[in-house]
């Protein structure tokens, strides 16, 4: 039920001279609220140029982002080889087929979208309990650090790798990590080479195949590709927790210090209760992305099914784009890989609410 509203809700009563009056704070509500659109219009008209700026990412977000949603209803109609939008209606047959549910348990489809996602899962996992904490850890050395011009030094070296291509990190780890292959003439990588020295067997790090050394062997891929990211990024993403440990302020580090804190002590108490907000706002935004494991770098380490790290380097956005691209049985299987990217998507937009919905209820902060 709607409250009628009368003038005596929007004025005080003075008892003295039996009147009502409006209270300033009212008072400025109302003017702001009677030319709320007029301060809009100069508002716009003053800074006019960084709205024309924002055009471009309109434009972008139209037909980038929204514009290409229309074609995922194709997931929900039958491969035949004809347009996906012509398709017939099969509901939710695509993902029966991909999650191995009734009749399709045990099909290919089924076995190999649940080795990619087991796969995505686990990449994605160890970089956030070993990715994770690498910015934190920088942003807290630099801290620490007096000389202005080597933290500087420092910084840029450290920045450094989150501007090199994806293609010249990948071509770095193969050279490397490699194996050797006489028949093209391609030697050992230069680590590989190394650890050669130390090994009694140099069977598992020196083939004569095209797809061999550390970096195609199921045993240590994972390894490579987290201690790679972790190189390629932390340097980069310690930009942000540094800029909070730098905006807190000297005097609590002098109480800190009356009080007879050390610099652990001090960095305990006062500096990491100060940037948790922004690890947990991180931590957020890291866990929504959790199933987003970097496609173009896996994919150009493990393009397809004859390379020997095949099963513990695909993930879902690979094997999707196998499956779409038509690489797999035939073109009709392009439905499927929207399918397992979707729900990749969908987990991913679960994990975001669940954990700003824990954060919001735990630590009274939260991203939205």
């Amino acid at each position: 039920m709607f409250k009628l509203l009368k003038y005596d809700d929007f004025l005080e009563y003075d008892e003295v001279n039996g009147t009502y009056y409006m209270a300033s704070d009212q008072a400025v509500r109302d003017e702001t609220e009677k030319f709320k659109w007029k301060n809009a219009g100069f508002t716009f008209l003053k800074d006019w140029r960084l709205y024309v700026m924002l055009i471009p990412m309109i434009f972008v977000y139209i037909f980038w982002k929204y514009m290409p949603l229309y074609e995922l209803v194709a997931v929900f109609k039958q491969g035949e080889e004809v347009e996906a939008l012509d398709r017939a209606w099969t509901g939710l047959e695509n993902f029966k087929t991909i999650f191995g549910l009734g009749v399709y348990k045990g099909s290919l489809y089924s076995t190999q979208f649940w080795m990619a996602f087991r796969n995505t899962f686990i990449l994605s996992f160890y970089g956030l309990l070993f990715g994770f904490p690498f910015p934190i850890i920088l942003a807290l050395f630099f801290n620490e650090i007096r000389s202005n011009v080597l933290r500087s030094i420092l910084q840029v070296c450290v920045y450094l790798p989150k501007f090199l291509s994806t293609v010249v990190v990948t071509s770095l780890l193969l050279a490397m990590f490699r194996g050797s292959n006489i028949a093209n003439g391609q030697q050992v990588g230069i680590v590989s080479r190394f650890m050669l020295l130390f090994s009694s067997s140099s069977d598992s790090l020196l083939y004569t195949e095209a797809q061999s050394g550390l970096l195609y062997s199921t045993a240590y891929f994972r390894a490579l590709y987290e201690i790679s990211n972790a190189w390629e990024s932390a340097g980069y993403g310690s930009i942000v927790y540094f800029a909070a440990v730098i905006a807190i302020s000297p005097t609590s580090y002098e109480a800190a210090q009356i009080d007879g804190a050390g610099k652990m002590q001090q960095m305990r108490f006062v500096v990491i209760p100060n940037i948790l907000s922004t690890v947990v706002i991180m931590l957020i935004m890291k866990i929504g992305s959790l199933l987003s494991v970097g496609y173009e770098k896996l994919y150009l380490l493990c393009p397809n099914t004859e390379y020997n790290n095949y099963s513990v380097a695909t993930v879902v956005s690979t094997w999707a784009n196998y499956w779409s691209s038509g690489e797999g049985t035939s073109k009709t299987t392009a439905a499927y890989g929207m399918a397992g990217e979707m729900t990749n998507n969908l987990i991913g937009m679960i994990l975001v609410i669940g954990a700003n919905t824990v954060a919001k209820k735990a630590a009274n902060v939260s991203l939205y």
